[in-house]
């Protein structure tokens, strides 16, 4: 019998009791002045309490009004929050967290840390910080945006999550200790998501310090999800990253896989590259004729089709607004509305819910203030100017405030059915619930900027744009500048110039007619005729039309030297004059 569903009926009509700044009678939308201060100040609540009650913790516990540690003692809060900040237009705020952030933060630490979590939240928090800098009137340093203490940091960081990535296959490790590397006997099996998300963080650090080592690693993992498929184009939820195998092999697009659905596209987007969308959308081929009921997603063996959970996660929430960037709005709003009658039945997205049954799953009643629908919102509205996407807003600041505002700022729902909470206040209400909710009634954030204004900064490696617009939120909702990848590049002209003074240092220490090809040592760079090799005069012409090959890093690297101090041959360096 095929799977059909039953969606109640008070499902469709439970509505939120109309508030102020509703739609009324007449139909019209939520005010988003008014919406855009109740959440600026949903933020503040928040954010002073975690201040005066939990830093330098992780996170606030809001209902004993005291920190804890959480996803490895870096006040992540104060990261998560450091770019929302700017969001919400506080400027000197985010300059003297600045400040805070390089006097406490430490990563050569004693703690077992998530490599996803310290990816999305701390990399990623720092180097969206990083670039928004100068625009929060930051005092950056000489050749910013190719150096400065906040890519320093999450440069640090990234590198303490390198040891994850050694392993057969490429795919890393769910788990490192930031001092000493992966523990022995540390588990092999890691979800879905845990190794498919990491492309737009390491693409922007690899393109911003010019060490390929972060772009490396995270393309081999993509790669070694892709070639991991079923027959009939699916991913299952966990894997062996020693072996290969699946472990887990329910298929869908929620919890353990949803980011790396997501980063597909992102990163497609942000590095303009046709491989990563076009394994995408053979993906999503795959998800329509797999998963995709009525406009629902449910979960299916990921070698077979069938259905194994009949059920819809909070977490599948970011799928409509992933659909938007691909330009799919009309499949994207159905699904969203699907979203929004759940919401409007509980005043929240419970973790799990039974399609079929229209109710919450035992044990996954909870709302941890999650900001996948209100993201998929934020995105939507941009496409579609829908004021239905606004309501939906509305209802979320709303119901927020109702249920979970305590005294300490923000709890996370245990039971959306009798609105019990627990005391937690994880950071990505911060750095995503907050700020996609701010920039759904906010249309002329600077966040939004369609191209018409721009900054021109110059970097050793020429003018560069920057603050354009067509940013690229990671899954921890931190903005990445497209541009600034392009900023930190050597344009070929150098490279040219470089080349003809290593060819004149060449004919001066060796005879003109004979060229031998030798080996360039270790940390010295890699003259573009090709790996290992020198320039010879009758090659010269050839090699300028060559795109110089990538240098070879090994996974655990010393830190990018200075470009002058690549510059050696025989044994000599040049340095500069200075």
């Amino acid at each position: 019998m095929p799977f059909q569903l039953f969606i109640p009926l008070s499902l469709l009509c439970a509505l939120l009791p109309l508030h102020h700044g509703a739609p009324g009678p007449d139909g019209t939308a939520p005010d988003p002045a008014h919406y855009r201060e109740r959440v600026k100040a949903m933020f503040y609540h928040a954010y002073d309490s975690y201040l005066e009650n939990a830093f330098p913790f992780d996170e606030l516990r809001p209902l004993t009004c005291d920190g804890h540690d959480t996803w490895g003692s870096f006040s992540l809060t104060l990261i998560d929050a450091l770019d929302t900040l700017l969001i919400l237009g506080n400027v000197s705020e985010f300059q003297r967290v600045v400040d805070v952030l390089q006097d406490n933060v430490d990563f050569d630490i004693d703690v077992n840390a998530s490599v996803f979590e310290t990816n999305i939240r701390v990399v990623g928090g720092l180097l969206s910080a990083h670039l928004l800098s100068k625009k929060a009137g930051v005092e950056v340093e000489a050749g910013w945006p190719c150096s400065g203490p906040l890519l320093r940091m999450a440069e640090e960081a990234a590198r303490k999550l390198l040891p994850a990535f050694q392993t057969p296959t490429g795919m890393p490790y769910g788990t490192v200790n930031l001092l000493h590397g992966v523990n022995p006997g540390e588990t092999p099996v890691t979800c879905t998501a845990g190794i498919g998300t990491f492309i737009v963080e390491f693409a922007t650090l690899s393109s911003l310090t010019g060490d390929p080592v972060f772009e490396d690693v995270a393309r081999v993992a993509l790669m070694r999800l892709w070639e991991s498929r079923s027959d009939i184009g699916l991913v299952g939820n966990h894997i062996d990253v020693l072996t290969g195998k699946w472990v887990a092999q329910d298929a869908g697009i929620g919890a353990g896989v949803d980011s790396y659905f997501e980063y597909l596209v992102k990163g497609a987007i942000l590095l303009q590259d046709k491989k990563l969308m076009a394994m995408f959308l053979e993906y999503n081929k795959a998800i329509r004729n797999y998963t995709r009921f009525d406009d629902w997603y449910l979960w299916v063996q990921m070698y077979k089709g069938t259905v194994s959970m009949p059920v819809f996660q909070s977490l599948e929430a970011y799928w409509p607004g992933l659909q938007s960037l691909i330009g799919d709005i009309d499949n994207a709003m159905r699904t969203f509305l699907n979203y929004y009658t759940v919401w409007k039945q509980f005043g929240g997205l419970p973790e799990f819910y039974n399609i079929p049954q229209g109710y919450t799953v035992e044990k996954r009643e909870g709302y941890p203030l999650r900001p996948e629908l209100i993201e998929s919102a934020m995105y939507l509205y941009r496409a579609t100017g829908d004021p239905t996407l606004l309501e939906l807003g509305r209802d979320a600041v709303e119901s927020i405030e109702k249920i979970s505002k305590v005294e300490c700022g923000f709890a996370t729902i245990k039971d959306l059915r009798d609105h019990k909470l627990d005391n937690r206040m994880e950071s990505f209400f911060l750095a995503e619930t907050v700020k996609y909710l701010y920039l759904l009634f906010d249309p002329t954030n600077f966040i939004h900027n369609n191209g018409s204004t721009f900054d021109t900064v110059i970097t050793p490696y020429g003018e560069c744009i920057l603050g354009a617009g067509g940013y690229i939120f990671n899954t921890e909702a931190h903005p990445i500048d497209p541009a600034a990848l392009h900023c930190c590049q050597r344009l070929k002209e150098e490279q040219w110039e470089v080349e003809d003074l290593m060819r004149e240092f060449y004919s001066l220490t060796r005879n003109r007619s004979r060229f031998q090809k030798k080996t360039v040592s270790s940390g010295s760079w890699d003259p573009p005729a090709g790996p290992g090799t020198f320039f010879s005069p009758e090659n010269d012409d050839k090699v300028r039309e060559k795109k110089p090959a990538k240098q070879k890093v090994p996974l655990l690297s010393c830190p990018s030297q200075p470009f002058t101090s690549k510059l050696a041959l025989l044994g000599q360096v040049f340095l500069d004059s200075s």
